[in-house]
């Protein structure tokens, strides 16, 4: 018997291009051996087809038989009905046409037409799998195996930063170990360079993993590629953590837009917001200062009053911007800007992860993140355009990486956001989102839509399902899929940088032989050199 034989899962008995292939299990396979999200190849008369299950059913030749309990428990008369009387199908849904076995110059394309009756179905080859996703390579990643296969499944990663990108589940599912690998693989593969807004503390120097000791984040696996900015030197320095600079926050770099994002965090009257533009406009970059030093109330009164902003308005602004003035890093006076010191490590090509320490406010996070990227994109911007007058060299790629996406891109604030505006411009200055959320429901659907490649663990909300799954072609069958993934190390991919949705098992990572395979230690002596480190 031939591999390909072997391998053989069932018959095409039925099916349509809108519905999906239906095809009868061989007599030799067991329906508990068949799994939702396999992938499987349809061999027609002159075309291949690539697809996935999204549906197994139980069926009988005779409906007579569920009625009649007489001898069915019996485990000989259940065998010899198996594959004659009764029998499993399998649901497929094709999504690429191979070409045939003896061309496929023209490689894989969306499929146009269906196999016809009594195709032969097989489990998808290695061969099959290098096809569609590519081998390893200087821009394929390797970041996982299909589900049940040992084959390397590759992302081409110049390909994926082209947009605006999602990594979402539920907690405890492994979104923070899918995205380090991402930055990894953007990193190893250079890209894009990026900027991580690292609220937990997870990406730069070390990441934790539950009932497990730490695993190396970005700055170990590369420390000549990678620097550590901090909002908190002391938990920095207490973790052991060498950090390249340490951020600090004027009050003369905040603007009213910083405000207009805290809104809800700071529980702010949409009054309070509107004054701060007017103060802006009295007091110019120092407004927040001299509204906070505002103490005799006949000088305050007069103020209000010319600037018609109501008393109430104002105390509720005032007490805002107080909780604001109370985090540490931030300062009357600074001798370097942050945003000078971020832009000066990327344009050098430098990765730089940001981390808040103890300061996991929603407060500090949201300040920070929309400010900077305010500034950075600004300047992004500005060089892109000059660089496209002048026919010179654009700027690297830059990938921001956010997380608790929903707080800047709800639909409350997703059209007002710098958040909102690169995910909808999708590259247009060489700038792209990496966003990461447990809550894919509460990301505006106009910015979901824009987002071209979406990687999602297990989510346990119909809502966030059908936001993840919003616009797919196929929706029905990858909800399916999705809904059936294991809570940990399993992963649905889909949209712009790959060929077609697949489910799988992310690679290895925490391992010293995945550290190896990441930093790229192809000398085996430095390897060895460096297990004592690991």
């Amino acid at each position: 018997m031939s591999n390909q034989e072997f391998n053989k899962l069932g018959t095409v008995i039925s099916g349509s291009l809108t519905r999906g292939i239906e095809a009868r299990l061989d007599k030799k396979v067991s329906v508990e051996d068949i799994t939702v999200g396999h992938l499987v190849a349809i061999q027609g008369h002159l075309k291949r087809y690539f697809g996935l299950i999204n549906d197994i059913s139980l069926e009988v030749t005779d409906s007579g038989l569920l009625q009649s309990s007489s001898g069915v428990g019996d485990p000989f008369i259940a065998k010899v009905l198996s594959g004659t009387s009764t029998y499993g199908t399998m649901q497929i849904v094709p999504y690429l046409n191979l070409g045939s076995d003896q061309s496929l110059i023209d490689g894989p394309q969306p499929v146009k037409s269906i196999p016809s009756h009594f195709s032969p179905v097989y489990l998808a080859s290695d061969a099959d799998i290098e096809l569609v996703f590519g081998k390893e390579g200087p821009q394929n990643f390797f970041i996982g195996n299909p589900l049940d296969m040992e084959v390397k499944l590759c992302l081409n990663l110049p390909e994926l930063v082209t947009r605006s990108n999602g990594v979402f589940g539920k907690s405890g599912t492994g979104k923070t170990f899918l995205t380090r690998m991402l930055l990894i693989g953007i990193l190893q593969k250079n890209a894009a360079v990026n900027l991580v807004f690292d609220m937990h503390s997870e990406y730069g120097w070390m990441g934790t993993r539950e009932k497990a000791a730490p695993v190396k984040g970005l700055k170990q696996l590369f420390p000549a590629e990678v620097s550590v900015f901090t909002l908190d030197e002391k938990n920095s320095r207490d973790r052991g953590v060498s950090t390249d600079f340490v951020v600090t926050i004027g009050y003369d770099e905040i603007e009213p837009e910083d405000i207009e994002l805290l809104r809800q965090t700071l529980n702010l009257t949409e009054q309070a917001v509107s004054a701060t533009y007017m103060l802006k406009r009295r007091f110019g970059k120092n407004w927040i200062e001299k509204a906070l030093d505002l103490e005799d109330e006949e000088e305050t009164g007069d103020l209000l009053k010319s600037l018609n902003i109501h008393e109430a308005t104002f105390q509720n602004l005032r007490r805002g911007l107080t909780a604001i003035h109370r985090l540490p890093f931030t300062s009357s006076s600074v001798k370097v800007r942050t945003v000078e010191k971020v832009l000066e490590y990327l344009q050098s090509g430098k990765h730089v992860v940001l981390e808040f320490g103890r300061h996991r406010e929603l407060t500090a996070y949201i300040l920070v993140a929309n400010l900077l990227t305010r500034r950075i994109y600004s300047q992004y911007q500005q060089a892109t355009e000059t660089a496209m007058a002048e026919n010179q060299q654009q700027p690297k790629p830059l990938v921001i990486t956010i997380e608790e996406a929903h707080k800047f891109l709800n639909s409350g604030v997703a059209s007002q956001t710098i958040f909102g505006t690169i995910a909808r411009e999708m590259r247009k200055y060489n700038a792209t989102l990496l966003v990461i959320d447990q809550r894919p429901s509460g990301i505006d659907e106009e910015i979901m839509s824009q987002l071209g490649t979406k990687i999602t663990c297990l989510l346990d909300s119909e809502k966030d399902i059908d936001s993840v799954l919003a616009g797919v072609s196929g929706k029905g069958g990858l909800k399916s899929v999705l809904a059936k993934l294991s809570s940990k190390q399993q992963a649905l991919i889909f949209g712009h940088s790959v060929p077609m949705p697949v489910a799988f098992r992310p690679r290895d990572y925490g391992t010293a032989k995945s550290y190896k395979d990441f930093s790229n230690f192809e000398d085996n002596a430095i390897g060895q050199n460096l297990d004592d480190l690991w």
